[in-house]
């Protein structure tokens, strides 16, 4: 593998030393971009786009040709590993993903695949090592997997959900069952990502999307306690150097500090969190990324270059900070904003790590 040029990313997550604050932007590869779009219609669709390695890998790079981004992440879905477990995933127009199949009983937990993620989800190791090859060493390569519990509600679900009443239903009144899927997508999940720190990812990102859903105490039975168990069976090294892992639980933001001893070297936090109360909570602890309101994206890019002033602020000074959107960026950004955004971080976070 090629000697890393750029380990500013690396070296921020493990809260070392950096010139500047490292940059990336989750989404950063998606239809925003018009070549984006062009390739995604040259693939057919949206999985076979994460199917065809080639592919993958055009759009992982996309947005490093554009921006000087820190990072590059695996073009891939959260929901790879419940359609190898044989729920049947397809998109429908305007609505997101669906499966053919659900899990709400006994039954259809016992009826689910047993899969090992080098054969079963072959296709997102190679592209891995596609993207590691055509990176050449730019910038390191982020895998990825939504947490057990953001699996287990589009399982249950069947989809997308604005109340997880399934999910919930089975949470709280046939707890034992839940347990029973959340067990066995955290073994998914940890062998997924050991797979992919195989194949050249040399971080890690568990999306928590709909962590946030819970109450406090179903937070941390659900969710939280399962992602600790994907952590403890992950590789610690990636390429001779330590393996860091983010974990990212959108709406998260009320249970810092349980989240910063659930073994991740960082956590990611959405907008709706002050970047410096948390740092003054768990700032010591682990690194921070995030948190610009993905949103700003619309305003000018004076106002962007405003609001990214103010982050960096709020962090304040020293390494442990990765500056990111507290979520996906929005398909309707205008991508020289993004340039305003990259910019600003690049020219205004330096006077935060000069050693004094």
């Amino acid at each position: 593998m090629s000697e890393l040029k750029n380990d500013r990313f690396l070296r921020a997550l493990l809260r070392q030393p950096v010139d500047q604050t490292p940059v990336w932007m989750m989404r950063q590869a998606g239809r925003y971009l018009p070549e984006y779009r062009a390739t995604r219609k040259q693939a057919g669709s949206f999985l076979d786009l994460c199917k065809n390695a080639e592919l993958a890998c055009e759009v992982t790079m996309q947005p490093l040709r554009r921006y000087p981004m820190d990072a590059a992440i695996l073009f891939s879905d959260i929901l790879t590993v419940p359609d190898a477990l044989g729920l049947g995933l397809y998109f429908e127009e305007g609505e997101g993903p669906r499966f053919r199949k659900t899990v709400r009983s006994a039954a259809d937990l016992a009826g689910l695949n047993t899969i090992v993620a080098d054969d079963d989800l072959d296709y997102v190791m190679n592209a891995v090592r596609t993207i590691r090859r055509e990176l050449n060493g730019q910038v390191p390569l982020i895998g990825f997997s939504g947490s057990p519990w953001t699996l287990a509600t589009y399982m249950v679900e069947g989809g997308s959900s604005k109340d997880f009443a399934h999910v919930k239903t089975m949470a709280y009144d046939q707890p034992e069952l839940m347990h029973q899927l959340l067990s066995l997508l955290a073994d998914a999940v940890a062998d997924y990502l050991s797979a992919q720190v195989r194949a050249g990812a040399q971080a890690l990102q568990i999306f928590d999307t709909w962590g946030g859903s819970l109450s406090a105490a179903g937070y941390k039975e659900f969710s939280l306690k399962y992602m600790q168990r994907v952590i403890s069976r992950l590789p610690a090294e990636a390429d001779g150097r330590k393996l860091p892992v983010i974990v990212f639980t959108k709406g998260g933001g009320q249970w810092l500090q349980s989240i910063a001893d659930c073994g991740a070297q960082a956590v990611g936090i959405d907008w709706t969190t002050d970047i410096a109360v948390a740092r003054g909570l768990i700032g010591e602890r682990v690194a921070l990324q995030g948190n610009m309101d993905p949103s700003m994206l619309f305003a000018s890019p004076q106002r962007i270059r405003t609001e990214v002033a103010a982050i960096l602020s709020g962090f304040g000074h020293g390494s442990g900070h990765v500056f990111n959107l507290g979520h996906g960026i929005t398909p309707g950004v205008n991508p020289d904003h993004v340039t305003a955004f990259v910019d600003a971080v690049q020219e205004l976070s330096p006077q935060y790590h000069q050693v004094s």
